[in-house]
C-alpha cells in the first residue's frame, strides 16, 4: 500500500511510539489523523505533522462517528495503527491482598478492548474503499509487547492484555482477508519513550544491559520503521513481529 496521500489514523499518537509513527507517516507523505485522549498532545503532534487531531477514548463504542469526521477532512481511511495503551504493575497476590479486579479489568479494557474496538471500526470503513492492487482496501497494525511472551512478575494484567492482541492477529487477518484488509502486529521490547527517559540514567543503563544486541534501548523511530513495513509490504499479513534486540525478559 502506498503511503503518499493515504489517510492513516494512529491511536496513542500524542506521545511515545505513536508519536514516532505519526511523524514517520507524515514524512512519507501520508495524511495522518492523530488520535489521543490528551487534547494538548493530539493538537501539538497534529500541528507539527500537518495532520488532523482527534480526541477520543479508544474504548468508546461510538468512536466511529469521530472517525467519520476525520475522514471528512482527510479522505477515505486506508490504514490504522493502534499504539494507545497503558502499563502499570500489580501482583495477583500483593502485600495488601489480591489484586483489585478493577485494575485487571481496566488494563484489559484499554489495551485489548480498545485495540479491538478501533480495529473493528476502522475495518468497517476500509471495506468501502475502491480496491487497489491485489484487491487491497487497507491495512491495520496493532501494538503488543514482548510481555505477551515473557511476562514478568507483576505483569499479569499487562501480559494478558498484550497476549490477547497477539492472538487477534491471525483470526482478524483471516476474517478481513475477503475485504482486502491486512492485519499485522508489532511486539516491541524496551524502547526509549518519554516515560522511560524520565528514569535515572543508571536505571536506563541497567535495562539496556539486558539486551543482547544492540545493547541499548530501542529508538521509537525503529518501531516506526517496522510499522511502515507492515503497512506497505503487500505480502506481509497475519504476522507478529518481535522488535527487541533479541531480548528475552527474565522473571523479574
Amino acid at each position: 500500500m502506498p503511503l503518499k496521500d493515504r489517510h492513516i489514523a494512529v491511536t496513542g499518537a500524542g506521545s511515545g511510539l505513536g508519536e514516532a509513527v505519526a511523524r514517520r507517516l507524515a514524512a512519507d507523505g501520508a495524511r495522518v489523523t492523530v488520535i489521543d485522549r490528551a487534547p494538548g498532545a493530539a493538537a501539538r503532534v497534529a500541528a507539527e505533522t500537518s495532520g488532523h487531531a482527534l480526541v477520543l477514548d479508544v474504548t468508546d463504542p461510538e468512536a466511529g462517528a469521530a472517525l467519520d469526521g476525520a475522514m471528512a477532512v482527510q479522505g477515505p481511511l486506508w490504514g490504522l495503527v493502534n499504539c494507545a495503551g497503558i502499563g502499570g504493575a500489580a501482583r495477583i497476590l500483593g502485600r495488601e491482598g489480591p489484586m483489585a479486579l478493577e485494575t485487571f479489568e481496566r488494563t484489559i479494557r484499554v489495551n485489548l478492548v480498545g485495540t479491538f474496538n478501533m480495529m473493528r471500526l476502522a475495518a468497517d470503513r476500509m471495506q468501502r474503499n475502491s480496491p487497489g492492487a491485489d484487491g487491497a482496501r487497507g491495512a491495520i497494525v496493532n501494538t503488543a509487547s514482548v510481555a505477551a511472551f515473557d511476562g514478568q512478575l507483576g505483569q499479569a494484567a499487562y501480559a494478558a492484555s498484550k497476549g490477547g492482541i497477539v492472538s487477534l492477529a491471525l483470526p482478524a487477518a483471516r476474517e478481513l482477508a475477503r475485504f482486502g484488509i491486512r492485519v499485522n502486529t508489532v511486539a516491541p521490547g524496551i524502547f526509549l519513550t518519554p516515560l522511560l527517559a524520565e528514569l535515572p540514567e543508571p536505571v536506563q543503563q541497567g535495562l539496556a544491559a539486558q539486551i543482547p544486541f544492540p545493547p541499548r534501548l530501542g529508538n521509537p523511530a525503529e518501531f516506526a520503521d517496522v510499522v511502515v513495513m507492515c503497512l506497505t509490504n503487500p505480502y506481509l499479513n497475519a504476522e507478529v513481529i518481535r522488535l527487541d534486540g533479541g531480548l528475552r525478559m527474565p522473571a523479574k
